[in-house]
Parts: structure tokens; C-alpha cells; sequence
């Protein structure tokens, strides 16, 4: 039993193919792991369709410009296995180049454009993938954008800029890609955003036992003064630069230069995405008993 399931998962590592595939291709060819490849790459074009039921919460993002446009895009797969491999990372280089090219008004409209690509991926991967999101951004002179890209693709980060030359703007992406930031400065925090803080600090305050008895005027201002240290750390102005020994803030710098972060776009894979968590061993006796 040991056996198999070691062939199992090491079969299911190398090809990203679901459990039962996995087993199927074994008994189908004497438990040879090479022979079994073979198996589940000449039945994959029967196997695409099923896929789409897979969490596909792992991937790359990219960044992709034709030098006056850019494009950050996230496509997913179903293990970091797949992601790391250069037949993924072609495709997705491939996908962010095809829907630069067409522009696409909606993300349907862009998977559909992208299908065919997809799918003769996920035959020869085997694994479900997904184009998820992608922003363009354009550039008019004297802008420039600027992008970071961490970890082979785990966060990346593009940043449209003025005042500063394309060099800074690289930095200004990193600096964003390790801090992550949520708005640009205070006058980008949404009314609803600021209320919504307000509330949770508010609720914060009246739970803590240290507080209690202290006048209403008092807990207010300790409230506004919560909601106002956690705006400081999501806006990007306030926050001390990477690359400033001395911690000055993003907004004093770019201040110093006359510059302007115009917009950025932050991506790390699989966010907002609930992952599976089985025991693999568990799984596999779950499905060959």
C-alpha cells in the first residue's frame, strides 16, 4: 500500500494530475512512473473538461509592456509544481501579450479570448488553469511606469509615475510589492473605507478593560487616533521608504522631487482564495480503498 501511494503522490508532483488519474496511469502501465506520464499526457485531451472543477489558487503574475502599455495579469494553476515550470511560464507570457494586444473590455471577454491557449495548456499540463485578472495601464509622455516582480512571479507590482525616471519607478514598485500599501495617500481613502475602520476601532476601544470609566470625549479622540495609525500604515505617502536609510516617508521623497505616483497595482497569487488543505495520505487511502 506504501508503495503506491508514494508512486501516487510523486506521479501527481510531477504532472499536477488529479489523484485518480494518477492511479489510473500507474495500474495502466505496471507502476513504471515514466510510462505513466506518457499514459496521462495521451489521455489529456479527454481529461481538459474535467478540470474545471479544481481549486486553481496557485500560478504567477506577470508583467508584460510593449513600451507604452503595460499589462499585470494573475493566471492561476492547481500547484506551485506547474508554476515553476517553463512550459507555464510561456503560456502566461503568451496570454499577457495576446490580451495587451486586444484589449479586451471585460475579464469573460478576455478568458474567451484566451481559451484556445488555455486549453491546449491544461491538456498537455494537466492541471486546471485560469486566466484571473489583469489591469493595462498606458502611458503618455513624460510618464513612465515602472514594475517589480518577486519570488518568479509570487507578487508583482505595477506602477504608473511622473516626475521620475524609469529606474525610480522600478523602485517605487518594489517598495510597494514589500509594503502594501492600499491607496496612494490620504485622499484616496474611500468615505466607506474610513467608516468601516471607525467602527472596528470603535469596538476595539469598548472591549478594552483598560478603558473603561474614561469619558466619551477621551475614547473618542483614542479612536480617531487607532483609525489614523491604521491609515498611516496602508497609505503609501506615509509610509517610510524602502530605500531611505534615514525612514523617510514616500510622500516627503517623491515631495523632494516634484513627482507623482499617478496609480499602481499590486498582485500576490492566490489571494482571496480559500485553499484546500486535505492530508495527502488521508486523500489518497480515501480514494484506492
Amino acid at each position: 500500500m506504501s508503495q503506491i501511494i508514494d508512486l501516487i503522490k510523486e506521479l501527481r508532483e510531477r504532472t499536477g494530475a488529479g489523484m485518480m488519474d494518477c492511479k489510473r496511469a500507474l495500474e495502466a502501465s505496471n507502476l513504471d512512473v515514466a510510462a505513466a506520464i506518457d499514459w496521462l499526457r495521451e489521455k489529456g485531451i479527454t481529461k481538459a473538461a474535467s478540470k474545471a472543477s479544481r481549486i486553481a489558487a496557485e500560478g504567477v503574475t506577470h508583467i508584460h509592456s510593449d513600451g507604452h502599455e503595460t499589462i499585470i495579469l494573475e493566471v492561476n494553476c492547481e500547484t506551485d509544481f506547474v508554476a515553476r515550470s517553463d512550459a507555464y511560464n510561456t503560456l502566461v507570457s503568451a496570454i499577457a501579450k495576446t490580451v495587451l494586444a486586444h484589449h479586451p473590455a471585460t475579464i469573460e471577454a478576455a478568458k474567451e479570448l484566451v481559451a484556445p491557449l488555455i486549453t491546449e495548456a491544461t491538456m498537455k499540463i494537466g492541471e486546471k488553469i485560469d486566466l484571473r485578472r489583469y489591469q493595462i495601464i498606458v502611458c503618455h509622455d513624460p510618464q513612465v511606469i515602472g514594475g517589480y516582480i518577486h519570488m518568479h512571479g509570487k507578487i508583482s507590482t505595477a506602477i504608473l509615475m511622473e516626475g521620475v525616471d524609469v529606474a525610480f519607478a522600478d523602485n517605487m514598485a518594489m517598495h510597494i510589492t514589500a509594503n502594501n500599501p492600499l491607496y496612494i495617500d490620504s485622499a484616496g481613502i474611500p468615505k466607506e473605507a474610513r467608516e468601516h475602520e471607525t467602527k472596528i476601532q470603535q469596538e476595539i476601544v469598548a472591549q478594552d478593560e483598560k478603558l473603561k470609566g474614561k469619558p466619551e470625549a477621551a475614547l473618542a479622540k483614542i479612536v480617531e487616533g487607532k483609525v489614523a495609525k491604521a491609515f498611516r500604515e496602508a497609505t503609501l505617502s506615509e509610509q517610510p521608504y524602502l530605500l531611505d536609510e534615514a525612514g523617510t516617508s514616500v510622500g516627503v521623497v517623491l515631495g523632494k522631487l516634484n513627482a507623482k505616483v499617478l496609480k499602481f497595482v499590486r498582485y500576490a497569487v492566490g489571494e482571496g482564495i480559500e485553499k484546500r488543505a486535505d492530508n495527502f495520505a488521508e486523500e489518497v487511502l480515501a480514494q484506492i480503498k
